[in-house]
């Protein structure tokens, strides 16, 4: 038996009631709880007339702005963070030139010196399940001044260490002083921006973050070949000193546990400077600092782990992991096989690593402008549709915003490509008595392009699915692709060696291929994974 007929006013309900509304309307338009829905066409005809809300919020709920940081505020503090991230990447490519010297100087094979960079990755991927949920409790500017404390001193012991094993020892301590500068800046950046600006901004960071890629090669090449390799930690541990005391005057505390949205005053001494002084230059109008404060989260160091089981994150960080392993063997191989098949010296070899670097900075940045457009044009779609009465109707719920559309749509053009880059640095430097050094270095253009591509890719997805545990979806996200890395760089150099340069990246491509499914299961089955979580 067919119920009353749908409200002819459905065009002028707002959106909040319609949502009420449409859980009563069966997908043939039959009205389910006929008094239930009668009350509803009251209030419909009430708010048509007299376009008020039943229930009018106060005007610190209406007026209170996501963030109180204006856009100056933001790109300066996106700055600062974005060089915090430099620390990371400088510590781990500035010393990839000087690979060949070190192994020389400490007399030791270039594999046992290729573990240290293995040692590093292993760490890098440990370490922000540590920091990351420091930051989430105890707040950004905790994080970074343990993390660049203990940066620093392990710094000024690598460039003193005398031995093989306080090198592997003390670039483990550097790791873990490092590695956390990007998920502490993940968090700093999911604190102050919304989704639809986020995409920029993370691209932003991610160019902040790989800057080093594509000068610290060639800093760590020109200093090892004039000053030797040591003074590649002391240049290290002067530009940590210097940055830390510019953090510490400069970064306001962002936690939003602590300091809401910016307006709220935190009880802690060292997070009031340098908010107070943001709080008074802002140019966003906000109303009071009675701003309520999301729950304070508890110190959680499996967060991270838990995240990396997800089954809402699984599959696309495992993809990822496999991509940037292979981009990090590629790198990591470079100096052994440019100095043995090229015979390049350091300084050559580092600049060998421009191209790389350039590529990856170009790609993050076109990616971050491109994360944007797409959110805002998968929105304005979304949105559309359920403005159309019809769909309105006929709908039983609104449907969940489509964040693989938004976030995901590029990773089939940027995995083809990796793949192609690889197997030619593979094939081209088998060959090297044909093929001039210029091929293998342009695809490695290619190749940090579309890795760093797709990471801000899925960086700025998980970000977005876990919002309130960005930090630690970050970490989550650093331990899976570094240790897939660390193993990755421990057998590159044997792999070549047993079945040669074509060959072992040919193999690192048939892997990238297989890791490409979880990103196609991701694309489908995502949404509705999220669906049954909420629901159960």
């Amino acid at each position: 038996m067919r119920g009353a007929s749908t409200p002819k006013l459905w065009g002028s309900t707002p959106k909040r009631l319609r949502r009420v509304i449409r859980p009563m309307i069966s997908t043939s338009g039959c009205v389910k709880n006929q008094s239930i829905y009668k009350q509803c066409l009251l209030t419909v005809d009430k708010m048509s007339v007299n376009h008020t809300p039943t229930c009018p919020r106060s005007p610190a709920q209406h007026d209170e702005p996501y963030s109180i940081f204006d856009l100056r505020q933001k790109r300066i503090i996106i700055f600062i963070v974005s060089a915090a991230a430099t620390f990371s990447g400088f510590a781990s490519n500035i010393y990839f030139p000087a690979l060949p010297t070190i192994a020389d100087d400490l007399n030791v094979s270039v594999e046992l010196v290729n573990l240290t960079v293995t040692a590093y990755l292993v760490f890098q991927a440990l370490a922000p399940s540590l920091w990351g949920p420091v930051s989430d409790v105890k707040g950004r500017r905790v994080a970074y001044c343990c993390t660049f404390a203990v940066f620093l001193g392990a710094c000024i012991g690598l460039a003193e260490a005398r031995d093989y094993a306080t090198l592997v020892a003390l670039r483990c301590l550097q790791s873990a002083g490092s590695a956390s500068t990007i998920a502490i800046g993940s968090g700093v950046i999911g604190d102050i921006t919304t989704r639809e600006d986020r995409g920029g901004y993370m691209g932003v960071f991610q160019a902040g973050l790989l800057v080093p890629v594509a000068v610290g090669p060639v800093i760590g090449g020109a200093l090892a070949g004039t000053l030797g390799w040591r003074s590649i930690f002391w240049f290290l541990a002067i530009y940590c000193g210097v940055f830390l005391a510019f953090l510490v005057l400069s970064l306001p505390e962002t936690l939003r546990s602590a300091v809401a949205n910016g307006a709220r005053v935190p009880p802690s001494w060292f997070a009031k400077h340098p908010l107070s002084l943001y709080q008074r230059t802002t140019k966003v109008k906000w109303m009071s600092r009675g701003v309520p404060l999301p729950p304070a989260k508890k110190f959680d160091v499996t967060g991270p782990i838990r995240i990396l089981f997800d089954k809402r994150a699984a599959l696309i960080m495992l993809f990822l992991a496999v991509y940037y392993a292979v981009w990090q063997m590629s790198i990591t191989a470079m100096s052994s096989l440019f100095k043995s098949r090229y015979n390049l010296s350091d300084t050559h070899i580092g600049l060998a690593f421009i191209a790389n670097g350039v590529g990856s900075m170009i790609g993050t940045l076109v990616t971050g402008r491109i994360l944007d457009i797409d959110y805002r044009r998968v929105k304005a779609r979304h949105e559309a549709a359920n403005e159309t009465d019809d769909a309105a109707i006929d709908s039983p719920a609104v449907p969940e915003f489509p964040i693989e559309r938004a976030r995901l749509r590029l990773i089939p053009v940027f995995s083809l490509l990796q793949s192609l880059s690889v197997v030619v640095f593979g094939w081209t430097i088998n060959f090297s008595r044909h093929v001039p050094v210029a091929v293998p270095v342009a695809s490695t253009f290619v190749t940090g392009w579309t890795a760093v591509s797709t990471q801000s890719l899925v960086m700025t997805y998980l970000v977005d699915v876990f919002p309130d545990r960005s930090a630690a979806a970050s970490a989550s996200l650093n331990l899976a692709r570094c240790l897939l890395a660390a193993g990755g760089t421990s057998f590159v150099m044997p792999m070549v060696n047993a079945i040669g340069v074509g060959w072992a990246f040919t193999v690192c491509v048939a892997a990238q291929v297989v890791a490409l499914l979880g990103a196609v299961v991701q694309w489908n089955y995502a949404g509705r994974w999220r669906r049954e979580m909420q629901s159960g």
